[in-house]
């Protein structure tokens, strides 16, 4: 595989290969970008706790989140502030792939961000981010909502074990 960010044919062919790079996506076909693919949302929470992190990992503890329920049309009106979104779409990346996740220009342009760490090689997940609602009148998302793009890129020698962190198979 050549090296650098992957294309729509690639991605495609890896999305359909065995075991696929992507599951429980909504539609292959729409979600597929020249240059990533968009994730969709799945479901959102409003942080609930603090958490705190400490220089080891038992001292560590994300915040607690609670469930929005989506009204009858699939929508959830967000007020400003921090939520914790998940996607719908299972990533599992080889160990010669890693992916980095960019908000969806429509939200930016609403006065909405996601924040996103590093897909490591070896990950395999149904993933969250955190969204932040900046703008002061609130936002609307229906779920199944494309809300970021996630871009691959090949690693120039593939990892020799891939991660092995607390979220490998997280919501699954």
């Amino acid at each position: 595989m050549p090296h650098g960010v992957l294309d729509r044919a690639t991605i495609q062919a890896l999305a359909l290969g065995n075991p696929p790079l992507l599951e429980e996506y909504l539609s292959l076909e729409e979600q597929l970008q020249p240059n990533g693919v968009d994730l969709t949302l799945r479901q959102v929470a409003r942080l609930a706790s603090a958490g705190w992190m400490g220089s080891a990992a038992a001292e560590r503890s994300i915040s607690e989140a609670v469930i929005l329920e989506f009204d009858r049309g699939g929508w959830v009106s967000l007020s400003p502030g921090p939520y914790l979104v998940t996607f719908n779409e299972v990533v599992n990346l080889p160990l010669g792939l890693m992916a980095l996740g960019r908000t969806r220009s429509s939200l930016l342009r609403s006065g909405v961000s996601l924040h996103t760490a590093v897909w490591d090689a070896g990950y395999r997940g149904r993933s969250q981010s955190l969204m932040v609602v900046h703008h002061p009148l609130g936002y609307r998302l229906q779920r199944g909502a494309r809300i970021m793009q996630l871009v691959f890129l090949s690693l120039t020698r593939a990892d020799s074990q891939g991660y092995l962190g607390r979220f490998l198979g997280e919501n699954l």
